[in-house]
Formats: structure tokens, C-alpha cells, sequence
């Protein structure tokens, strides 16, 4: 219920009814001793002494993790047996998929399997144990660094660089200034996705609005519509816009607004071998990124 806001939710995430839920909690606060749940108008509340119990389990639960990474332990062999790596689109083209091919090799006996997620959806899974390692964009709606459910950490920072069509005039040169640009039609990503907001606070420290013409959440489409000639464009520089002809990436003059990403765990399980391998890799894997950029 603290994760999900209300009884109803979290019955929804447990499949069972809130009714259930309601008397099961009920039940634990009165073997306790204490109350759990109080109202609070038409509805219920976690009370202070839940809130007290929820951080006791969270610290059990990460003393259970760290405990089960000693147990698993190996040796010259590797770690073995199932790793469940998710992440969104670009997080699983760029290092995921790159990882799950470097540990076929370096772990061997370790079999990896993928999932795509969106990264509030990553929270759910690595929360359920559906997940073991996820890699996340930092987002206004994500849990904070200081949830002690989730241990996350700086990955690497992605860049945005322009694109514009092969007949623009910027598209020979080497560099453009991003409040040149305040006279151009843009394509933007769909209100309240996190890339559109850093174009939108980039453009704004660069004293402009955008005029937004197109909105396309998909990078394959946004590359397509550049191409066409319908505007310009922000683009992680992580993105790859395969086939797209007709367009150009053109760095940014001043320092460029980036998006930051996150490897995601459990808290108290980045010391199982298999989530320390996957972790390893992924760093290796970040650094050679940031280094040919």
C-alpha cells in the first residue's frame, strides 16, 4: 500500500481483492498489538506504527539479500543460473543486449534473459522480484535515490545532439548554437515524456520556446518526420536511428541538456554474483560509450 497509494492498488498488484488486504493487515496489526491502518476521510491510511514496521522489513528484506549473495558465492566458474535484466527501449539496444552477449561468454553457465520496461515499470519489477538488474532514466516520478527498497546509481549521462534534414543549412556544419535555433519548427515527444522536458528547460536557458509542429514519441518516427523536412529535432545521442536517410547529427556549441542513466537493484542485492557480473559489465560497457562520444 506505501508503493501502490491505496488498498485497492495494492490488492490489484497481489491479485487478491482489497477486502482481502484489509483484513490480512488487520489481522497482523492486531497480532502486533498495534494499529496499522486509520482512516483518513473515505478512506485508509498507513499509520505511524506501519510506516515504523515497513522500514524494519525493508532492512530485513536487504539483510536476507546481502546474506543470499554470500551463500551464492563462486569461484573460477562463475555465477550461474537465471539473470533478469529490463530496461526501456534504448537501455536494452546500447547495454543490455550488449551485456547479455558479453556474459554468454564471460558466465557461460548464467543464462540471461531480457524484458523491456519503461522505467516506472523497472521499479515494479525489480519491487516484485520479476527483475534483478534494471537500467532506468532519472525521472521526476521515479522513487528517490534515498528509497531504501532500491539501491540505484549513475550509469553514465546521455547527451542530446541536433538533427536536422541533409538540405539544411546547418547540416554541413560542424556545430550549432541552440539559441540560433529559436526561429525553427521543432518535433518534440509526447507532453510529460522526460525528453521533452529537457529540449523544453534547454530551449528555455536558451531564451526561446519552441514552435512545436509535430509530437512523436517513437525516435524511428522522429527521424522520419526530420528527414521529410518537417522540423528539427533533439536526439539522445545514444539513440541509433537506423535507415533513416536524409538527416544529419550536428553537435551542440554550449554544453547540451542530457538525460542520466541508473542501474537498478534491489537494495542489498548488487553483491549476488550474477548481479555483480551484469553490474561489471554494464560499467565496462557505459565507460566505452562516454569514451567515443
Amino acid at each position: 500500500m506505501e508503493r501502490c497509494g491505496t488498498v485497492t492498488a495494492a490488492a490489484r498488484s497481489l491479485h487478491l481483492t482489497p477486502s482481502a488486504v484489509s483484513q490480512q493487515v488487520r489481522q497482523l496489526g492486531k497480532e502486533l498489538g498495534v494499529t496499522l491502518l486509520e482512516p483518513q476521510g473515505r478512506r485508509v491510511r498507513l499509520s505511524a506504527a506501519a510506516r515504523s514496521l515497513l522500514a524494519h522489513a525493508d532492512a530485513i528484506e536487504e539483510r536476507w539479500r546481502r546474506a543470499e549473495a554470500e551463500l551464492h558465492d563462486v569461484g573460477a566458474d562463475g555465477p550461474s543460473g537465471t539473470l533478469r535484466l529490463a530496461g526501456f527501449p534504448t537501455a536494452v539496444c546500447t547495454l543490455l543486449s550488449p551485456a547479455a552477449v558479453r556474459l554468454r561468454t564471460e558466465a557461460p553457465r548464467l543464462t540471461v534473459r531480457l524484458r523491456e520496461a519503461d522505467p516506472l515499470e523497472s521499479f515494479d519489477l525489480i519491487f516484485a522480484g520479476e527483475a534483478d538488474v534494471a537500467v532506468v532514466e532519472a525521472t521526476r516520478d521515479a522513487p528517490p535515490l534515498t528509497d531504501t527498497r532500491f539501491d540505484q546509481r549513475a550509469l553514465l549521462d546521455d547527451p542530446f545532439d541536433l538533427v536536422v534534414s541533409t538540405d539544411h543549412e546547418l547540416g554541413a556544419e560542424p556545430e550549432a548554437s541552440l539559441p540560433d535555433l529559436a526561429a525553427e519548427t521543432w518535433i518534440l515527444g509526447m507532453p510529460g515524456s522526460p525528453c521533452r522536458e529537457h529540449v523544453l528547460t534547454a530551449c528555455s536557458r536558451a531564451g526561446f520556446t519552441p514552435e512545436v509542429t509535430h509530437q512523436a514519441q517513437d525516435w524511428s518516427l522522429v527521424g522520419a518526420l526530420v528527414g521529410d523536412g518537417h522540423g528539427i529535432a533533439l536526439v539522445p545521442r545514444s539513440v541509433r536511428l537506423p535507415g533513416q536517410e536524409g538527416i544529419v547529427r550536428v553537435r551542440l556549441a554550449e554544453a547540451p541538456p542530457a538525460r542520466r542513466f541508473l542501474t537498478l537493484t534491489a537494495r542489498g542485492a548488487r553483491e549476488h554474483p550474477a548481479v555483480r557480473a551484469a553490474l561489471t559489465v554494464l560499467d565496462d560497457l557505459a565507460g566505452a560509450n562516454a569514451a567515443t562520444e
